[in-house]
């Protein structure tokens, strides 16, 4: 009997690479995507687990490169996919350059929703298949000074309840990880290493992805990573969004912005 088949995006480095880890112990096949060569070494570091390893290198900014994920697959099934590719962007926003805060929509919203549209109209005829989508506690308070990024996994923490609600008849399981900061290379790639959150302490990745795989696995609805992260995202619902946008200008706001700014 083949074994079940496991496609997991962003998985180069961070919480996709770890939840490959994990899909690959519990004898899943998998096809890893990411848009960096990198993609291959991490394959090299599941060949271990005696699972076929598939790596696609690929643009999920765009619907051709997820379509070149799916061609991969050759037809067979999905049984997991893992939504995580995902890209970050600090700063301020008048400051950001309109191609890097595009980019990070076409990635985190248009590519992923795709993906997830074209994968699920195939698990659900199926009637069976799990999706864990990566989206962030960010997505619960406004990002002042990353607020692209947050803006971004607002939808996709919406986007899975509404999916869950509308396949609910099924048994299909749709579940969102939400995280707060991990140690990932999140924060170097997203230029926010001298922020309050980029130099501070960080949740392990090999956890929160464990984390995730469980809920997923567990089909609920959504879990959140970390004790303080939890808090932190109970106190959301009930603090003015006025109020979290000014606490999140105190984790993101550039160290050296108001000497560039001459002080105003």
């Amino acid at each position: 009997m083949a074994n079940k088949l496991a496609v997991i995006t962003g998985a180069s480095t961070g919480i996709g690479k770890e939840i490959a880890k994990i899909a690959a112990g519990e004898g899943y096949d998998l096809i890893i995507v990411a848009d960096e060569p990198q993609i291959d070494a991490a394959a090299g570091e599941l060949n271990g687990f005696g699972v076929d390893v598939q790596t696609v290198e690929a643009d999920l900014s765009t619907f051709e490169g997820n379509d070149r994920l799916l061609a991969a697959c050759g037809g067979r099934p999905i049984d997991v996919l893992v939504a995580n590719a995902g890209r970050g962007l600090g700063q301020g926003f008048l400051e950001q350059d309109p191609a890097e805060w595009r980019r990070v929509i076409d990635t985190n919203v248009t590519g992923t929703t795709y993906l997830l549209q074209k994968v699920l109209q195939q698990m659900v005829p199926r009637n069976e298949g799990n999706v864990l989508i990566t989206g962030s506690i960010a997505g619960l308070i406004p990002g002042a000074w990353q607020a692209v990024y947050n803006g971004t996994k607002a939808y996709l923490d919406s986007l899975s309840y509404a999916i869950r609600e509308e396949i609910k008849d099924t048994d299909v399981n749709v579940t969102v990880l939400m995280p707060g900061p991990t140690e990932t290379e999140f924060f170097r790639r997203a230029n926010m290493e001298n922020t309050p959150v980029g130099e501070s302490e960080k949740a392990d990745a090999a956890k929160v992805a464990q984390d995730g795989w469980s809920a997923m696995t567990s089909r609920k609805p959504h879990v959140v990573s970390g004790f303080m992260n939890k808090v932190q995202a109970t106190m959301s619902h009930i603090t003015p969004d006025t109020l979290n946008a000014k606490m999140h200008t105190g984790m993101a706001k550039p160290d050296d912005v108001e000497e560039s700014r001459g002080g105003l």
